[in-house]
């Protein structure tokens, strides 16, 4: 059930390929906007703006993490059920996939891509839950994977990333579907910071987040068909579900069908526009499959096995600790000797020391930055007579 673009519009986009006639709607190169200005920072010929944003981005000392978060399936050990890294990829492949047959700027679309989960918790979205509660009743403040992916590339290492990737990042939640994307264009940093600061006191304004360029768009959508297929995938080698439990729908069932339909539709729809559209039918479909997959993976017993009852108490126990011996300044502690120390060793120049932030926010900043597999090392030696334990559904049980 594998869809195709148009033959029409595959002979325009040939056409005005070749001619250069197409409308030009991409985020132009010489438009990057910095927090400092820096000539190292300067896009030239051979290496692009957004470019320098992708190296940036993927020589932070949080990118290795990927490989070690998990995406849905924390208890698991299976080499293949997907992780954050491959998951990352994915929307990136997906998004320029999109973005070039739109004449956009991929370089722009690849930077936000690779850096839209790299604030990410440990064990998936459950643990961005736990981590939001506790910091909320610490502080009144509100913690979200996406406005802390910006924390990262922005506050923890000051990369002097673009104001273009920043927003795309901070707008990707791919919880939220729209049958339209538009973007909502920026003034600057400081109508930025604005934005940013008053996500971590409104949750709900997190949701009100609107990307500033196409690109950004591009990758909202695109986080969400990256995954929805894939968790399907995942869930059947979980064993959680088999691939007749689904609906079929106009976008089809299968990963593979999933991807291509929903690029399809979206190229159809969009061409030499400046917005991103899916028509009616593919948008209730889509709809459709989310809710499918929050009913049969999401909601699933198996799916949060053990988060209520174990990892939850896990993180409070973990939190309290680092930060009494934060505030006591206990610098044996593995908040400095892994944490402060690790941050400071990247020479970035600095508003103030990091030591100075707010306490509950550097005890976020470690506990977001953590792996699966480093946070129950932590928590073992913090905690070695604990009772909680994590136990995973190995390779042979």
């Amino acid at each position: 059930m594998y869809e195709n673009i148009s033959d029409n519009l595959i002979k325009l986009m040939e056409e005005e390929k070749a001619n250069g006639s197409f409308r030009k709607f991409a985020c132009a190169e010489g438009s990057a906007v910095r927090r400092n200005a820096n000539p190292h920072d300067d896009g030239t010929v051979w290496r692009p703006a957004f470019v320098r944003d992708i190296d940036k981005i993927m020589n932070c000392p949080y990118y290795n993490r990927y490989a070690d978060k998990t995406q849905v399936f924390s208890f698991y050990k299976n080499d293949d059920i997907t992780r954050r890294s491959l998951h990352v990829q994915l929307v990136s492949r997906i998004a320029r996939t999109i973005g070039g047959a739109l004449n956009l700027n991929v370089d722009l679309i690849e930077a936000i891509a690779l850096g839209h989960d790299i604030g990410h918790t440990p064990f998936g979205h459950a643990g961005e839950e736990i981590l939001d509660e506790l910091y909320r009743r610490n502080t009144g403040r509100r913690f979200s994977h996406n406005v802390h992916s910006v924390r990262v590339l922005d506050r923890i290492f000051p990369f002097n990333i673009s104001l273009q990737t920043l927003s795309g990042i901070a707008s990707h939640d791919g919880e939220l579907e729209l049958c339209e994307y538009r973007p909502a264009p920026l003034k600057g940093f400081e109508e930025f910071d604005d934005i940013i600061e008053n996500c971590y006191k409104d949750k709900s304004a997190v949701k009100k987040l609107v990307p500033s360029t196409l690109e950004g768009c591009v990758v909202r959508i695109s986080d969400i068909i990256a995954y929805i297929g894939k968790d399907r995938q995942d869930a059947e080698k979980a064993k959680l579900v088999k691939e007749r439990d689904f609906q079929d729908s106009a976008i089809g069932s299968f990963n593979a069908e999933m991807v291509n339909n929903l690029m399809v539709n979206i190229i159809e729809n969009s061409y030499g526009k400046d917005y991103i559209k899916l028509d009616a039918a593919h948008f209730e479909a889509l709809q459709n499959a989310k809710r499918d997959n929050y009913e049969l993976v999401y909601k699933s017993g198996l799916a949060r096995e053990g988060i209520n009852d174990i990892v939850k108490p896990m993180f409070a126990l973990v939190y309290e600790r680092l930060l009494r011996d934060l505030t006591g300044k206990d610098e044996t502690s593995p908040i400095f000797t892994h944490h402060i120390d690790y941050v400071n060793k990247t020479h970035y120049k600095r508003l103030k020391p990091y030591i100075e932030e707010e306490p509950d926010a550097i005890v976020v900043d470690y506990i977001a930055s953590m792996t699966d597999d480093y946070f129950i090392d932590l928590f073992e030696k913090l905690f070695p007579e604990s009772l909680l334990k994590i136990n995973y559904r190995g390779y042979f049980g």
